[in-house]
C-alpha cells in the first residue's frame, strides 16, 4: 500500500536526518560542541571548524547520505512523483529540528543536497553553484548565496517543466532553506570589497 510505504520511508527520512553527525563526529574526534562555535549551528560547517576539513567532509559526507537515501529506497520500492514529497521533506525537517538536540536545528542545507541528489542527480551540483557562486563572489552573506542556490533549483525544476511534485518540492525547499537562514536573511546583502571599490569608481 503506497500509504504505508509514504509514512514509512517519512519516518525513516526523519530519523535519519534527526541524527545530528556533524554534532557526534566534533565531540568523538575533538571533544568540542559545535553549538558552541561560530554561528552555533550544528551543522558540517562548525564540525570543519571544530576538526578541520577531514571531519567538516566526513559530516557533510554523512548529511548527504541521510538525505540521499530516504527518497533512493522510496524510488526503489516504487514510489514516484507527488508521493516522494513528504519522503524528500521528511529528512530535511528532521535536520532543522534537531529533537535530539533539544530542537536546536542546523541549516539543512547539504541534507537537502542529499535529497536533491537522489530526485535529479549529480546535476544538482552545477544548478546549484550557477546562482551560489556568483551571488558569493559579490557579496559576503553566505545565506544569502545558500539561499540563492534554492531559487536556482527551483527556476531548474520551473524550466524542466517535465514534474509538478518536483516543482512544489524545489518551492518547499526553498522556504525551509529560508527559514532556517532567516537570521542572517534579515540582513541586507553585505557587497564585497571590490563591488564597493567598483561602484564608487563609476560615481566619481
Amino acid at each position: 500500500m503506497d500509504l504505508w510505504n509514504i509514512l514509512s520511508f517519512m519516518a525513516l527520512g526523519f530519523t535519519l536526518g534527526s541524527i545530528p553527525f556533524a554534532y557526534i563526529l566534533a565531540r568523538v574526534f575533538t571533544g568540542r560542541d559545535v553549538r558552541a562555535i561560530g554561528d552555533g549551528n550544528p551543522g558540517a560547517a562548525n564540525a570543519w571548524k571544530a576538526g578541520g576539513w577531514r571531519i567538516g567532509l566526513l559530516a557533510v559526507f554523512f548529511d548527504l547520505c541521510k538525505g540521499f537515501l530516504p527518497l533512493f529506497l522510496a524510488q526503489r520500492a516504487g514510489l514516484s512523483e507527488w508521493a516522494l514529497v513528504p519522503v524528500a521533506l521528511s529528512p530535511i525537517l528532521g535536520h532543522a529540528l534537531q529533537p535530539f538536540l533539544q530542537f536546536r536545528g542546523g541549516k539543512a542545507l547539504a541534507v537537502s543536497g542529499g535529497v536533491w541528489l537522489a530526485w535529479i542527480g549529480p546535476r544538482v551540483f552545477p544548478v546549484y553553484a550557477s546562482l551560489t557562486l556568483p551571488v558569493l563572489a559579490l557579496q559576503e552573506e553566505h545565506a544569502w548565496a545558500a539561499f540563492s542556490g534554492t531559487l536556482a533549483l527551483l527556476a531548474y525544476a520551473l524550466w524542466l517543466g517535465t514534474s509538478p511534485a518536483l516543482m512544489v518540492f524545489a518551492a518547499l525547499n526553498m522556504v525551509l532553506i529560508g527559514w532556517t537562514h532567516r537570521r542572517e536573511l534579515a540582513h541586507a546583502p553585505r557587497p564585497r570589497a571590490w563591488v564597493g571599490h567598483l561602484l564608487s569608481r563609476r560615481e566619481a
